[in-house]
């Protein structure tokens, strides 16, 4: 059996890419749906009118051909039947008794092996259109651009006369001798009475415009993916290509429609952006509901070989950025650590020796999740990813199919949560459209064979609807230009994402019904000025929706069962406290969040002068007041001060009280945000560089008290910086406040 192309279809049976055989032919299998009547009544009238009533040889056809051929009356003829002539096609034979004998001897096996239709169907694959075409199916396509089943009576015709003569009637070439051909045998099947005449005088007034095309070349990596994993499984399984199995093609799950549109609408767009030295797109949009990929664009433009345009960026390992953070927040709510309104820090922190930054360099002080989702910001981020723990964390992203977090996940640590680990824009996407289904995950679906996965829970229905909540209220890019549409266009929930040194930028959007995967950036991994998710990706992103019709139909995701509302602190988020008179509305997870009370403010026991405050043990009995004050980190308060905002500033403790003081805990100790622990320090001896020595300390420190390598080196405000040039070596930095607490850290100074 020769070898067929490898062919992909789209998921209506449509032709999306096919490749030449293994011996170089364009040998498209048809399957029988592509048999129409029209086809099946052309053929079989013009070649073997007794096809369905003889077993594969025709004896009155033999006997009246041996005849002819003896007695030298009209032309020699063979009397070949269908089946003889696919027995031919599959074993050539020289043209002689022996090897007539041999074909009419396989003829008959095939008859015993199979039907009428598939030894049509094998005529139909096998038959020469001349060069390097073979089948109906390669015909229709290479000089129809139309699949069989779709061609006119005065087309199907058309490619039943071809075979008789294919170097000269080859569609595109000699096309008035084929056009000749082709309304001889109209006219003839008009007198045999197999089609009415009307049919037949339009399919005699139908012009030839039969030209050879370039095969359907749609979605170029995915097919690639499909056919090299078939060829994988068929070396394995030792099997080949079949030539009459229903199956003649990978079907997908593509829509042909959208893929084409979505390859159309990334090209484009690339070529928008090159001046801005950004040269490739990866497209990826997926049916939440059946899970099955529908548009699947690798790159921008697969034949850009200087641009690396057959890397297929769906697959491409990328740092993910911003992307996770919904997944963070969403495993947050989960165990109850957060909700909307809590509030969380946004300040510079050192968590051990890593310091994040947010994206534009800036701090807001404090922030609630909602706005710190929306705004993507990083430091809040990483507090509530210190709070899951990063292996929690990994191992959810592990059970949604991350691959590469799988295997780096020993080594992973908070910088996760921006970007500092390895995905996939099809690994992202899964996970999106686990968060559009409810918090459970299933695998894409690539072909019409794959199943759909067992769900997995990754996070409850409920802190899935409160991050899809969030994501769904950013403003849109597109609606200051567009206002006036934007009842017709679609919501969604989306989220960007951009990478250190602005390789990747990324933006993912989901309602209901589709997922939507959006790459930029360049294959080879520079970097670009203008690379970022909000103001590259995001604009395609929203094409991909409002041009494809990936619509919600008006429907929207609904608060599920399990999620209620209660108040909250406005300024903590916390449950309300006796000391919390602003109070919002948030969502909550019952019995699952956070129910502590509120403590944004601490009562507090000062003098009638205000000028010292008194713990239990030295509390008079007269002469003292009861005053609230902001209840700060030490982190926010030396950010507060650094910023000059003002807030109210807690009285030193009494200096006559000698005992320490209850709620002088260690976690009160002055923590060094400068230098960074364990970093390493280079100074050019060159230069006057020195080492900038700062920390945050508790709302009622006056005064701290620095080392280095346990040398005094300045007494100093909480929030005033100290500056000393070390000698190069290990170096321990030590900081006291004036309650006796101690923070150290080391660190390695170098000079050149």
């Amino acid at each position: 059996m020769p070898p067929a192309s490898p062919v992909v279809l789209a998921a209506d049976g449509a032709v999306l890419h096919a490749y030449l055989s293994p011996d170089q032919k364009w040998r498209l299998p048809a399957a029988l749906r592509d048999i129409t009547p029209t086809l099946r009544q052309t053929l079989v009238a013009k070649e073997d009118r007794w096809f369905y009533w003889h077993p594969g040889i025709n004896p009155l056809a033999l006997l009246k051909a041996a005849g002819n051929n003896v007695l030298g009356n009209g032309r020699r003829t063979g009397a070949s039947t269908i089946t003889m002539q696919v027995a031919r096609l599959l074993e050539p034979k020289e043209r002689t008794v022996a090897g007539k004998l041999q074909e009419m001897l396989r003829a008959l096996q095939l008859e015993a092996h199979y039907s009428k239709d598939e030894i049509l169907q094998l005529y139909l694959n096998l038959v020469p259109y001349g060069s390097n075409v073979e089948g109906v199916k390669s015909a229709a396509l290479l000089y129809y651009g139309q699949p069989p089943h779709y061609l006119s009576l005065a087309q199907t015709v058309t490619l039943t006369i071809v075979p008789n003569n294919p170097s000269r009637l080859t569609p595109g070439r000699h096309n008035a001798a084929l056009l000749a051909a082709r309304n001889r045998w109209l006219r003839r099947l008009g007198d045999q009475g197999v089609f009415p005449a009307k049919d037949i005088e339009n399919a005699l007034q139908e012009p030839l415009l039969a030209q050879r095309r370039a095969v359907p070349q749609l979605a170029p990596h995915l097919a690639r993916r499909l056919v090299q994993a078939q060829l994988r499984a068929a070396r394995q399984s030792a099997s080949s290509f079949s030539m009459t199995a229903e199956a003649v093609g990978l079907r997908s799950t593509l829509i042909r429609g959208k893929q084409a549109k979505a390859e159309a609408l990334t090209r484009n767009y690339v070529r928008r952006l090159a001046p801005l030295g950004i040269t490739q797109a990866a497209v990826l949009v997926v049916n939440n509901r059946t899970r099955a990929v529908e548009a699947y664009v690798g790159s921008a433009d697969f034949r850009d070989a200087f641009h690396q345009g057959q890397v297929d960026g769906i697959r491409a390992v990328r740092s993910p950025g911003s992307t996770l953070k919904p997944f963070l927040y969403a495993l947050a709510v989960d165990r109850g650590l957060v909700t909307p309104k809590r509030v969380l820090p946004d300040v510079p922190t050192s968590f051990g020796s890593y310091r994040p930054e947010n994206f534009d360099k800036r701090c807001n002080g404090e922030v609630t999740l909602e706005r710190a989702l929306a705004y993507s910001l990083n430091i809040p981020a990483v507090h509530v990813l210190e709070q899951l723990g990063v292996g929690t964390f990994t191992g959810q992203l592990s059970r949604a199919g991350f691959r590469t977090v799988g295997r780096q996940a020993p080594q992973l640590g908070l910088s996760t949560i921006l970007g500092g680990c390895g995905a996939s824009l099809e690994e992202l996407v899964g996970l999106y459209a686990a968060l559009a289904n409810g918090g459970r995950y299933q695998p894409l679906r690539w072909t019409a064979a794959d199943s759909i996965g067992k769900p997995v829970a990754l996070m409850s229905e409920p802190a899935a609807f409160l991050i899809t909540d969030i994501l769904s209220q950013l403003v849109r890019p597109d609606l200051p230009v567009g206002y006036e549409n934007s009842l017709r266009l679609p919501r969604i929930a989306w989220k960007t994402g951009t990478s250190y040194g602005r390789r990747d930028a990324w933006s993912i959007g989901y309602n209901r019904h589709y997922t939507v995967g959006v790459w930029l950036g360049n294959f080879g991994g520079q970097g670009a000025a203008a690379l970022t998710g909000t103001d590259v990706a995001t604009p395609l992103l929203f094409d991909l929706f409002n041009d494809l019709s990936y619509n919600d139909g008006g429907e929207w995701f609904a608060p599920p069962a399990g999620l209620d509302f209660r108040l909250v602190c406005g300024v903590s988020g916390q449950v309300p406290g006796p000391h919390c008179p602003d109070q919002v509305m948030d969502y909550f997870l019952p019995g699952i969040s956070d129910t502590r009370r509120c403590e944004h403010q601490r009562e507090v026991l000062v003098s009638a002068d205000g000028r010292v405050s008194f713990c239990r043990v030295c509390q008079p009995e007269a002469g003292y007041r009861r005053v609230l004050y902001p209840n700060f980190s030490p982190e926010v308060l030396a950010f507060k001060a650094a910023q000059g905002l003002p807030h109210a500033v807690r009285p030193p403790h009494n200096p006559a009280c000698a005992l320490v003081r209850a709620d002088d805990a260690p976690d009160q100790a002055p923590r060094i945000l400068s230098p960074t622990p364990n970093a390493e320090y280079v100074l050019d001896a060159r230069d006057s560089q020195q080492l900038q020595l700062r920390c945050a300390a508790a709302a009622d420190v006056r005064q701290v008290y620095w080392y280095a390598n346990d040398q005094f080196v300045q007494a100093a405000a909480p929030t005033e910086a100290v500056f000393i040039r070390p000698a190069a070596g290990v170096l321990k930095i030590s900081c006291a406040d004036d309650h006796g607490r101690n923070t150290n850290v080391r660190v390695l100074v170098e000079t050149l």
